[in-house]
């Protein structure tokens, strides 16, 4: 790929800019040529190359890896020795120079025309990012209940990409694609970070001075978590994470993000209190009734609403607990 002009401005430019799609890949053999075809199937008019940055792997990803970059001159293999994501992105980024940046994980279902549309929505709007809608498209009757609780206001306190609405400037996004220099501007992901990378990246890019833009008419479909072990453990790290960056950025605090722990913390005290006096029962049988009326709502399918009811609380009490671990016990990676 060419390099870009220094005094180029890609978004008034009529030609398409050139796009580098940066994947972050561990043990994913088996799917790796399925997400590049993924990829390719975009049809973006410009010129688009594919970096994906191989953590160490015990399936032989790196052989495929390379088997399919010796076959595709617009894939490039790097290294991440780390095998962490946020380190993943940063070594794929770096070895790429397109103004833009298109951030794709190795399960991603893309819409069809995404980047196309990113792209002309980074122009006309002057983001610094923009993202769509997380889609969560489940296989079997859990995830079925996990997408639909996921996608309930109750299971995600309404953010955008999660609930939908209209074109907007948010907080954050799912994935992302990028203005290059905004990105590199802030000194691209923290690599402390394991969980919320993106969020914290998009609360620099805000304090820059950039925007992020939310465009309903992208999306992006993925697979929710098959067990509740998985969902448990994937909240609580949610939990943990949204700690550490609250700690770097005490400013970017939310309601919605307090409601989980709160909420839990009055309902373990009413169950609690509700031992010697049951009167005391009364705000956990109302956050009972309020998971139950919420999962009936997210519901397609009544059958699924009990499922539903526990995976609500199941993802609420595993954040908040990993919130307060995280709260009083940081992490060893974190700052």
């Amino acid at each position: 790929m060419s390099e870009p002009s220094p005094t180029a401005d890609w978004r008034t430019d009529p030609a398409w800019p050139d796009v580098d799609v940066v994947m972050p890949i561990l043990n994913e053999a088996a799917h790796l040529g399925a997400a590049l075809a993924a990829v390719r199937e975009q049809a973006y008019p410009g010129r688009l190359r594919v970096i994906m940055a191989i953590g160490p792997s015990t399936d032989g990803t790196e052989a495929v890896a390379a088997d399919l970059a010796a076959l595709d001159t617009d894939l490039v293999v790097v290294d991440n020795p780390t095998g962490k994501t946020p380190a993943a992105l940063n070594f794929a980024i770096r070895a790429g120079t397109a103004p833009v940046v298109v951030r794709v994980d190795g399960h991603s279902q893309l819409s069809g025309g995404y980047i196309e549309q990113a792209v002309t929505t980074l122009r006309r709007t002057g983001a610094a990012n923009v993202g769509g809608m997380q889609v969560p498209v489940g296989t079997t009757p859990f995830e079925h209940a996990v997408a639909a609780a996921t996608s309930s206001w109750m299971g995600t306190g309404g953010a955008s990409y999660r609930t939908g609405g209209v074109e907007a400037e948010v907080d954050t996004v799912y994935l992302g694609v990028f203005d290059r220099a905004a990105i590199e501007a802030v000194g691209l992901f923290d690599e402390r970070l394991i969980r919320n990378q993106d969020y914290e990246l998009n609360i620099r890019l805000r304090k820059a001075g950039g925007t992020v833009v939310f465009d309903p008419e992208l999306w992006v479909g993925y697979t929710p978590r098959g067990s509740w072990k998985a969902l448990a453990k994937q909240y609580f790290e949610y939990g943990q994470w949204k700690a550490e960056v609250l700690r770097l950025h005490p400013d970017s605090l939310k309601l919605r993000q307090m409601v989980p722990p709160a909420a839990v913390a009055v309902v373990i005290a009413s169950l609690l209190a509700g031992m010697r006096r049951p009167s005391a029962l009364l705000p956990a049988a109302g956050y009972a009734a309020a998971v139950t009326s919420a999962a009936v709502r997210a519901s397609r399918h009544p059958a699924i609403s009990l499922r539903v009811a526990g995976v609500l609380a199941a993802l609420q009490f595993s954040w908040a607990y990993g919130f307060a671990r995280g709260a009083v016990q940081p992490h060893t990676d974190a700052p």
